[in-house]
């Protein structure tokens, strides 16, 4: 994490920003972030992450208002800079006050939500070697929180932590009906002669802005893609698998399930990280 945020508007030191105690954010929890990458001192596909913050605060009942995607853009930038960050990932968390929830605290200003902006470096680069194994940890369709980001983060982080401990860089999570979700801290894809297959977002995938952005991908490269419902027996056949997030990029898998894959120049795989590759090196405010 780097030494400046901005809180509410206000540029300042990451050990002297102040939140609330008493709010609904830190006693339930009530809150949703987006994890933008960075490249060249610019966010990647910034649209795309203000819109899903917009309607996951929504659906947990977290105000947005008076934070405005202007101003909220111009706070990023200004961060980018103070913190001169080229290539690295920026963190936009909306966290709500005591306005709701069992515990609400008299007197309390109006402001219904806190805004904070960090910055850091990127997780990882592209080409790191990633190992991937099973969590033992289950994704529960039934949460009201299933497909949102929120700040109720721990399950994942306790996910990616596991299979860590095990020597593995990450870990693909099941549902409770055994269907592949995706990895503990990304989405998954994994090609079978040629086609593309990833989790529908109704096993309880995220809609990752990076995985919409590789489809888009696949679409370009008139590559097939699927998205469906499938058993971890599906992914164990896969020719090659790779993981999108923002903080990841994409990654290619080197081993799962005692197979191990060696990804050839002119894979599928190969061909959708490079085409990202190069989106990245774009204004990031010209449309695709």
């Amino acid at each position: 994490m780097h030494p400046k945020v901005i809180l509410n508007g206000k540029l300042t030191d990451a050990t002297r920003a102040r939140l609330p105690l008493a709010s609904s954010a830190h006693l339930h929890g009530r809150g949703v972030f987006t994890t933008v990458a960075v490249y060249a001192g610019r966010p990647l596909l910034w649209p795309l992450h203000w819109a899903r913050l917009r309607e996951g605060a929504e659906r947990l009942g977290v105000e947005l208002a008076p934070h405005d995607e202007e101003t909220v853009r111009a706070d990023l930038a200004r961060l980018i800079e103070a913190n001169g960050v080229g290539r690295g990932r920026a963190r936009v968390t909306l966290l709500a006050r005591a306005s709701r929830g069992l515990w609400k605290l008299a007197g309390s200003d109006a402001l219904a939500s806190d805004l904070l902006l960090m910055t850091g470096e990127a997780r990882a680069a592209e080409n790191e070697v990633v190992a991937l194994t099973v969590s033992p940890y289950r994704v529960n369709t039934l949460s009201p929180l299933v497909g949102v980001k929120s700040v109720n983060y721990l399950e994942p982080v306790l996910a990616w932590e596991e299979a860590r401990a095990r020597d593995f860089d990450e870990a693909v999570r099941v549902n409770e009906r055994g269907e592949v979700v995706s990895a503990a801290m990304a989405n998954i894809f994994w090609v079978i002669e040629g086609r593309i297959h990833t989790p529908a977002l109704s096993v309880g995938a995220l809609a990752g802005t990076t995985r919409d952005c590789c489809i888009d991908i696949a679409r370009d490269l008139s590559v097939p893609l699927v998205e469906g419902v499938y058993a971890l027996h599906d992914l164990g056949e896969a020719d090659e698998i790779f993981l999108t997030s923002a903080g990841l990029g994409v990654s290619l898998v080197t081993s799962f399930d005692f197979h191990t894959y060696t990804v050839s120049a002119g894979s599928v795989a190969a061909r959708v990280r490079e085409a990202f590759r190069q989106l990245t090196l774009k204004d990031p405010t010209e449309p695709r």
